[in-house]
C-alpha cells in the first residue's frame, strides 16, 4: 500500500503508464515530481520536440517535456536490461537504485538547457556565446537543480542504498556530448556514456517513436523490447547479442528515414532558412546574451513566449523592432520566402569520399551552380541547402560511445562494425536542395534543375525534383 501511496503514473500514448515518485515520507527526502515539477523542467511543455517540423505535420505538436518522461521512462527500462551485466563487468558499480535514479534523473533532464527551436537555437544563437544545450543544462543541473538531485533518494522500482547520494556532476558527464575519453570517470560510468551518446540511447530511442507516432509516420517504428531484450554490458562496452542485431539494424532505418521525411521535409528546411534570416536579422532583441549571464530570464525565454514577443512586434514604436516583427508575421502566416526547386540525394558508403563531394560546402555548390546558370538567371535570389545524416553515429572511439556485437556460435564479442548486415547500412547521407523564391516559372526552375544535374554528373543522382 505503501509503494501505491508514494508514486503517481503518467499516461503515454508511446509508453503506457509512466510511474515516478510522487511523495516521500520525510522532509529530508525529494521526490521525484518535486524534479518534474520544477520551473526548469516544466518551461519544457513550451518548447516544441520538433523545432519546426511541427509548422508542416499538424499533430506533430508534442514538446520536450513529454520526451524527456518517456526518456526517464526508458531509462528504468535499460536499467532493468542492463543493471546486472553492467555490475558484473563493474564490480564498483553503485546499487541499482543508485543507477537506476542517476539514469532517471540524466534522462529527465538532459534537454534542460534547450531555447526555442531546440538545435536551431543552439546553431543560430548559443554557438555566438560558446555554449550549447548540454553546457547550459549542465550548469542548470549542477547550479540550480543540484541541491534537489542529492536528496532524491528513490525511484518507483528501488532506493539508493545507505550512505549513497545522487552525484549532479555524474549526470552531467552522462548528458554531455564526451569530448575525450573519460578516464577521469569510473569505469561503470563510462559505460553508462552509450546510454546517452551511443547508437541508440534512452533519448533517441524515445525520440524515434514519439516523433514516428505524432506526426503520423507509423505507430510503431522499431522492436524496442527486442532491442533492450538482446543488450548487455560486455567487458569492451554495450553489446547487442546478433538475435538483436535486425532490431538495431530497423531502428537505424526508420531514424534515417525520419530524417529524410519529417525533420528534413523541404518545407521544414524551408521554415529553418526563414529563422536563420529573422535571427541573423534581431537575434539581439530576442534575448540579452549569453544564458549563464541571464538565467531568470532564460528559465521563461520559451517558444510560447517568444512567438508572443514577436507577434507584437509589428505594432511597437521602434523601428527596427517594428520592420523585423513584419518578416516575423509574414513566417507566422506560413508565407515562406525559399520554395524548393529541386533535390537530390547521395549517401556515402565507408569507401565514399564524402568530404571531395560536391554536397560538402554549400558556397562552393552555390558558386559553381550560377556558372552554369543562363545569364538571366545567374543572379537570382537562390539559396543551397545540404542537410546531413549520420547513419552510423558511434562506431568507433570511446568517446563517442562505442557499441559491440556478441556472437554466440563463436563466444566472441566484437565490434559491432565488423558485421556485414551493420556496414551494408551507408555511413552518412545527404541532400542537396536549392532554393529559390516562389514566383520563380516552371522554364527557371527547369534552368536550375538542369544546372544542377550537370553538376552532380546527371544519371548519378537520385531525381526527386519537385517530390
Amino acid at each position: 500500500m505503501r509503494d501505491i501511496e508514494q508514486t503517481s503514473l503518467s499516461h503515454c500514448p508511446v509508453h503506457g503508464y509512466i510511474p515516478f515518485v510522487s511523495q516521500v515520507a520525510g522532509e529530508s527526502e525529494v521526490a521525484e515530481r518535486q524534479i518534474i515539477d520544477h520551473p526548469w523542467v516544466q518551461r519544457l511543455r513550451q518548447i516544441h520536440q520538433l523545432q519546426t517540423a511541427w509548422w508542416v505535420y499538424p499533430t506533430a505538436e508534442h514538446t520536450r517535456f513529454q520526451h524527456v518522461l518517456g526518456a526517464m521512462h526508458l531509462a528504468s527500462r535499460a536499467t532493468e536490461a542492463l543493471y546486472d551485466s553492467l555490475a558484473e563487468v563493474c564490480p564498483e558499480t553503485p546499487s541499482r537504485g543508485y543507477v537506476e535514479s542517476l539514469l532517471r534523473m540524466a534522462a529527465l533532464l538532459h534537454d534542460v538547457g534547450h531555447g526555442p527551436f531546440g538545435h536551431f537555437f543552439d546553431k543560430c544563437f548559443l554557438q555566438r556565446h560558446d555554449q550549447t544545450h548540454e553546457t547550459v543544462g549542465a550548469h542548470i543541473i549542477e547550479h540550480e537543480l543540484g541541491d534537489l538531485i542529492r536528496a532524491v533518494r528513490r525511484n518507483p522500482f528501488g532506493e539508493l542504498a545507505p550512505g549513497e547520494t545522487l552525484d549532479p556532476a555524474q549526470i552531467c558527464a552522462l548528458i554531455t556530448r564526451p569530448r575525450d575519453d573519460g578516464a577521469a570517470l569510473p569505469r561503470w560510468l563510462r559505460m553508462l556514456r552509450s546510454l546517452f551518446s551511443g547508437i541508440y540511447t534512452v533519448d533517441n530511442m524515445d525520440f524515434v517513436l514519439r516523433d514516428a507516432f505524432m506526426s503520423g509516420y507509423s505507430a510503431r517504428a522499431f522492436d524496442l523490447d527486442r532491442l533492450l531484450r538482446y543488450s548487455f554490458f560486455t567487458d569492451q562496452g554495450l553489446t547487442i547479442h546478433r538475435r538483436g542485431l535486425e532490431a538495431l539494424v530497423r531502428f537505424m532505418g526508420v531514424r534515417g528515414e525520419l530524417f529524410r521525411a519529417v525533420y528534413f521535409h523541404r518545407t521544414v528546411r524551408g521554415i529553418d532558412m526563414t529563422l536563420e534570416d529573422l535571427f541573423r536579422a534581431g537575434s539581439d532583441l530576442l534575448f540579452p546574451g549569453n544564458p549563464l549571464e541571464h538565467l531568470d530570464t532564460y528559465q521563461h525565454f520559451t517558444e510560447f513566449s517568444l512567438l508572443v514577443d514577436v507577434a507584437r512586434w509589428p505594432l511597437s514604436d521602434d523601428e527596427r523592432r517594428r520592420e523585423v516583427g513584419e518578416a516575423w508575421r509574414r513566417l507566422l502566416r506560413r508565407d515562406i520566402p525559399w520554395r524548393s526547386v529541386c533535390e537530390r540525394n547521395l549517401v556515402f558508403t565507408s569507401a565514399g569520399a564524402e568530404p571531395a563531394s560536391i554536397f560538402s560546402d554549400e558556397e562552393t555548390l552555390l558558386s559553381r551552380l550560377r556558372k552554369s546558370l543562363p545569364s538571366e538567371l545567374a543572379e537570382a535570389a537562390l539559396r543551397v541547402d545540404l542537410p546531413r545524416h549520420i547513419h552510423r553515429p558511434g562506431t568507433s572511439g570511446a568517446a563517442t560511445g562505442q557499441n559491440f556485437l556478441y556472437t554466440s556460435e563463436r563466444d566472441e564479442v566484437r565490434p559491432l562494425t565488423d558485421d556485414q548486415l551493420f556496414r551494408h547500412l551507408p555511413l552518412a547521407g545527404r541532400i542537396c536542395r536549392i532554393y529559390a523564391a516562389p514566383h520563380l516559372d516552371a522554364a527557371s526552375r527547369a534552368a536550375i534543375a538542369a544546372a544542377l544535374d550537370d553538376l552532380l554528373g546527371g544519371a548519378q543522382a537520385d531525381d526527386l525534383t519537385n517530390m
